[in-house]
């Protein structure tokens, strides 16, 4: 199977997270502590402790799940900034700054399973793996497998327990709840549940109708770039790797669904057709990412009856 996982360029990367999983609150203190910049060591002095109100490893990770989600971003001096993307959610005046809608998780998961750059394990899990049930042994093995193909360095050990972070991020756990600001914030998405068979875990496949429309041209939108091409099959939308299909895990007739709303949605630039069997979207012209996002968060305006 062709993945980004085997791209030359990719390296792994399964330690970062200090065996954290991502928190509520955390990417709104990251994006107001780094805005406009700020230094790699405003996470490690211990000044970081006051700041956040974290343990210095805490707050090592609060910098590390900012990055992989995309709302900051790090230049070659290692200052990190905010990305238009989190500019435009997190500011004090962007559409959800204090993370009240399930859009911005459904972003937050995108940025994360989408590319495998800073959180490899969740790339394979969402996009490699190919049945729906799985067990965290079978993946260490997957993953080592992968790590010796490739030549990278990482121990069994590491993968062990960057397995347990991915499934204690994803995986709600009886008890939690839904107020705590402590309780992992992907977990909201119930993507991942335990499996009747002991031991194992299953992916939930669906139409996810809490994933605005938005968001998924978003997703889209960006996956699109990565192809370079001018249309995008029904079939690269639902199966290929780092697509929304997979990443979001829709089952293909929502994938359809979704598709054919599209043109609507960017007032043109893309078009659905259906010709001699083959369904696919087509680049009429401009599309900007921003105003999908916009369009994500009108959504949650209109359905409350007020203004988009």
């Amino acid at each position: 199977m062709k993945h980004a996982l085997n791209d030359p360029d990719i390296r792994g990367q399964f330690a970062g997270h200090e065996t954290f999983p991502l928190r509520l609150l955390w990417l709104k203190k990251v994006h107001d502590a780094v805005t406009p910049f700020a230094s790699a060591g405003t996470f490690t002095e211990r000044s970081a402790i006051a700041r956040f109100g974290v343990g210095r490893n805490m707050a090592v990770s609060m910098r590390y799940w900012a990055l992989a989600s995309r709302f900051v971003t790090e230049d070659n001096n290692r200052m990190v900034m905010p990305t238009p993307l989190g500019v435009a959610i997190l500011a004090d005046a962007g559409y959800d700054p204090f993370l009240e809608h399930v859009a911005t998780v459904w972003l937050v998961h995108w940025g994360i399973a989408s590319t495998p750059q800073w959180t490899s394990t969740a790339y394979f899990a969402f996009n490699v793996l190919p049945a729906i049930e799985f067990d965290p042994a079978t993946l260490v093995q997957d993953l080592m497998a992968l790590v010796q193909a490739r030549g990278w360095r990482a121990s069994a050990t590491t993968l062990k327990r960057d397995i347990e972070v991915f499934l204690r991020s994803y995986v709600r756990r009886d008890g939690m709840l839904s107020d705590d600001g402590a309780e992992p914030l992907l977990a909201e998405l119930h993507l991942v549940r335990e499996a009747r068979l002991g031991g194992w875990y299953e992916f939930v496949r669906g139409p996810k109708p809490d994933l605005p429309d938005g968001i998924f041209a978003y997703a889209l939108h960006e996956y699109w770039e990565r192809t370079g091409t001018t249309a995008v099959t029904v079939e690269q939308v639902c199966y290929a790797s780092g697509s929304p299909g997979r990443v979001f895990k829709l089952d293909e007739n929502s994938v359809v669904t979704r598709l054919m709303r599209m043109e609507a949605l960017t007032q043109g630039g893309w078009r659905w057709t259906e010709t001699a069997g083959l369904r696919q979207l087509q680049k009429i012209g401009p599309v900007d990412p921003l105003v999908l996002l916009a369009a994500a968060y009108g959504q949650y305006e209109t359905s409350k009856g007020t203004a988009a």
